[in-house]
């Protein structure tokens, strides 16, 4: 059985309807401007400022409720990424409250949990676990993970040897088939040749019938609006808007 985490639990209190719930989050990253010890040292004796404070939200706040397909939309650097991160539990807000109900799929960084000098047969079982899948639950669904992938050839090839659209092929089976309640998407369903899109794409409308709460960031809006109803535009590392999405896809054209 998959770990609940507290998060998970945090919104149970609030509302059975809820998938995700974002209160007043903000987060600053700092920018280190050395990258050598020697670095350092010259601009420490020079006085240069050796790093600088980046806000990458400010205050945002949303709801998510079950079932939901949500777009968050914005340009390069508005926060739609962080936002993201935030929801998967990467990494902590310095302010403000998030939690989710139920498991969670990231498609954040596709292959992120892959070893290269693994096989594809022993990469499955390694992200899966990852993902928070179990044993058994990785074994009932080997098959299925590989035909997906479509290289069953290559399972027992270190994945170093895969050429990239092997590598995201069988990361993106592996993290599509974990048994889910949300599905994080930064952007991963651009990868592949277009017919691996197309069955990417039709995977998500499968999704979208059994009830999944969908939850993606991506610069192909004419993909978003159709598979999302709603859109949450950041700007300025604020929610600028927050609506149905051919509404907020036009907020953001309009900037």
């Amino acid at each position: 059985m998959p770990k609940t985490s507290k998060r998970s639990a945090d919104v149970e209190t609030v509302d059975s309807d809820l998938a995700i719930r974002v209160q007043g989050v903000s987060k600053t990253f700092v920018l280190h401007h050395t990258h050598t010890l020697k670095e350092t040292f010259v601009a420490f004796f020079k006085r240069k400022t050796l790093s600088s404070t980046f806000e990458a939200l400010n205050g945002v706040s949303f709801d998510v409720r079950r079932g939901e397909s949500v777009a968050v939309l914005g340009f390069n650097g508005s926060g739609k990424s962080t936002t993201l991160k935030l929801v998967a539990g990467i990494f902590p807000p310095d302010a403000g409250h998030v939690a989710t109900r139920g498991r969670i799929a990231p498609l954040l960084e596709v292959g992120g949990g892959f070893h290269p000098d693994l096989t594809g047969r022993e990469n499955v079982y390694l992200n899966g676990a990852i993902l928070g899948m179990s044993q058994a639950e990785i074994q009932e669904r080997y098959d299925s993970i590989v035909d997906f992938a479509e290289i069953p050839d290559f399972m027992d090839t270190e994945v170093k040897h895969y050429s990239s659209g092997m590598y995201v092929r069988l990361a993106f089976s592996v993290a599509i088939h974990v048994e889910h309640d949300i599905l994080l998407a930064d952007e991963v369903l651009s990868v592949g040749d277009e017919r691996f899109q197309q069955k990417c794409f039709a995977k998500i409308d499968e999704l979208k019938a059994s009830g999944k709460t969908i939850f993606m960031v991506s610069h192909a809006l004419d993909t978003i609006q159709k598979y999302c109803e709603r859109g949450i535009l950041i700007h300025d590392h604020r929610v600028a808007f927050d609506g149905p999405i051919t509404e907020a896809i036009a907020a953001m054209r309009a900037m």
